[in-house]
Parts: structure tokens; sequence; C-alpha cells
């Protein structure tokens, strides 16, 4: 059965502080002691958020600071009560709280079609799974692209928490219990045929279940993100997620991530965040990743950008123009963040209502 539920992200700095400690040892503190389901932490590669400092890992002077996520998942109850330790700590930086369907325990046979037409999916499993003699986070990633979904990805946490436990990673130590998280698109067919086999390659996963619109795929714009209004009828501000999956030193694509970030800072977005994925694919390529002795890195990035419905349709046609061969773009309604940094504070957190599909207004086109 699927149940409601809430993702709360938190977007800040690894060298953030506490009261007691770096934030990031806070957060994830507060996600034990909170009991979420499940917690993790991930690491960036690139970004800047709203004091528009550019961090990155490609220069030493500025990779001191790089992007981090901690994300946690649960029923309501137990993210709403973790938001005031959460707000609490985070004085600088971006939260998002988002409405998710949790699959915990039994997968359903099908899903209802209210979700929507294209879905995404998150599998929060464990970095030690195995199936088929190998890592059951690859079997997924071929399962996905088996079953025709349009992109998937996976990334290692950094340190995690699930029901009361953290669940950090030690260095040079297997970590078979931090988490890890698969992520996939697809439409709402693709999705549905993979997620009973899915679920029986991890013990005890949680999946969440997202509406999702698809932009763009190997280059084809298949639709642009635009929402009919920027609030609810009661005035709380809807905002808006693209996330731009592409390859790292893939043929032909170069760092489009690290290009990106750069511009869309230097035009004056709100805030992007570069993840780079240990394996995934996207459109019509085939699974890839990090492989030992390898000579070259070819791995996925995902590049998040948060902003208004508004200002969105200016950052798309940037990315847009920045994919012209290669690359899978989603889109999704983000119904309450909080932005804040020193002298600014932009949004807040109460849920705004939820969005119809009746509300949405697609612009397919082709090229």
């Amino acid at each position: 059965m699927l149940a409601d539920g809430l993702k709360l992200s938190v977007y800040f700095g690894e060298r953030d502080r506490a009261a007691e400690g770096l934030l990031a040892e806070a957060l994830m503190d507060g996600f034990a002691a909170a009991g979420v389901r499940s917690g993790a932490l991930l690491r960036g590669v690139e970004g800047f958020g709203i004091r528009h400092r550019l961090q990155t890992e490609r220069l030493l002077t500025l990779s001191e600071d790089l992007p981090a996520v901690a994300v946690a998942v649960d029923r309501p109850a137990p993210i709403e009560a973790l938001l005031e330790h959460v707000r609490g700590h985070s004085g600088h930086g971006l939260i998002t709280l988002e409405r998710v369907a949790l699959a915990d325990g039994a997968v359903p046979a099908s899903l209802p079609s209210t979700l929507g037409d294209s879905l995404k999916i998150t599998i929060f499993g464990a970095r030690g799974a195995r199936a088929g003699g190998g890592p059951a986070h690859v079997a997924a990633v071929e399962l996905l692209h088996g079953r025709g979904a349009a992109g998937a990805s996976v990334s290692l946490g950094v340190d995690g928490a699930a029901r009361g436990r953290r669940l950090r990673a030690r260095f040079l130590a297997r970590n078979p219990d931090v988490p890890v998280l698969i992520e996939a698109v697809g439409s709402h067919g693709a999705i549905t045929g993979a997620l009973p086999e899915l679920a029986r390659l991890f013990e005890d996963p949680l999946i969440t279940i997202e509406r999702v619109l698809i932009c763009k795929r190997d280059g084809v714009l298949l639709a642009e993100p635009s929402l009919a209004a920027e609030s609810d009828p009661a005035g709380l501000a809807y905002w808006q997620k693209l996330v731009v999956q592409t390859g790292e030193h893939a043929e032909g694509q170069g760092e489009v991530h690290s290009a990106l970030v750069r511009r869309l800072r230097s035009e004056g977005a709100a805030g992007a965040t570069s993840l780079r994925a240990q394996w995934g694919y996207s459109g019509a390529h085939r699974p890839h990743g990090e492989r030992l002795l390898a000579l070259g890195r070819r791995v996925p990035v995902l590049t998040v950008v948060l902003d208004t419905p508004a200002n969105m349709r200016r950052w798309f046609a940037i990315v847009d123009e920045m994919t012209p061969r290669a690359g899978l773009v989603t889109s999704e309604i983000v119904p309450a963040l909080r932005a804040s940094g020193p002298g600014i504070a932009h949004g807040g957190l109460s849920l705004a209502a939820p969005v119809g599909g009746a509300q949405l207004r697609r612009r397919r086109q082709s090229r």
C-alpha cells in the first residue's frame, strides 16, 4: 500500500556550522534522534547558493566548502516534528519540503493514474546489498534500463540515518549499511512495471514516488516547464525544481554541469548544486559509471536548480541551450522552500496546496 509522506531536503556548505559543531553532524544527529525512516547525506562537486559564492572541487581554493545535501523521508508527522530542529540549526542555506507517496514494505502491483503520466522514484537502499553476484544498485539500474525508464542514477551517501540509527561512512571501510539512493524517471508504465522487481533487490527498502515532467531527453525538447499560478489560493508560493542529468567527460559532452553552474551564476540564478553519481544512464545510453583501473571518469552528474516558476522559465532556456544533443532534464513543483543568508530570507516551510495535472500548462514541442 502507498502512504502519504514528506521529503525534507537541506542544501548547505559542508563547512557550515551549528552551535555545537558542523551543521552536517547536527542534521544527521537530528535525523537519527527523530527516528526518521530514511535519511542520507550527499556531497556535491560544484554549486552556489543565495550568497552566490561558487564552490567547486576543480579549484583547490574553492573546494574547502563543497555543497552538501541532507535528505530525510518519512510520513508527515515525523518530518514536521523534525522541521523545528532543522530550522534551529540551519541559519544559512536552502530547505525544501515536498510531498511524496511512500512504498514501505509491500509494493503495490499498480500505481494510481492520478500520480501522473511520468513518475520519479527514489529507492533508499544500502551500499552492501547484493543481487546476481554484484551490487544491487547496479542490478536496479540495469532493470530500469531494460524496462525503458528515461534515466536513472545511483548516489552514494557519506552519512545516513534509519529508524534511530546513525549510518556513518568510514574511510577505508566497506560501509555496507550506509545509504545508497537510486533515482529514476520514466513513464507511468515503465516505472510501474519495474517496481516489484526493484523492491526485491533490497532488504527492507523505502521507495518514494513523485510526479515529474520530462522536459528533454537526448537533446529532444518534449515539454517546457510552466505553472499556471505563482501561488495557491491561500497565497502560499509554489517553487520549481529542474534536474539536469549529464555525463561527466562523456563523449561529446565535456563538463556540462560545470559550465551550466557558472552560466546560471553569472545570469543571477538563485542557486544550483551538482551531485556526482556513481552509476546510471540517461536516454538511449547504456548504464555506465565508476570502474576500477579506468583511465578516465565517465559518470552521471545531476545538477539541481531551484527558483520561482517565473524565474525558472529563464533558467530553462539556458539549460535547453546547453544540452543540445544529450542529457535528461526534468521539472517538478516544490510546495515549500525557504532560502536564507546574511540579511536575506525568502519563502517559508508551509506547504502550498497540491498541484493537479490540470493546473500545469505543458507546451510539448519537438525538433
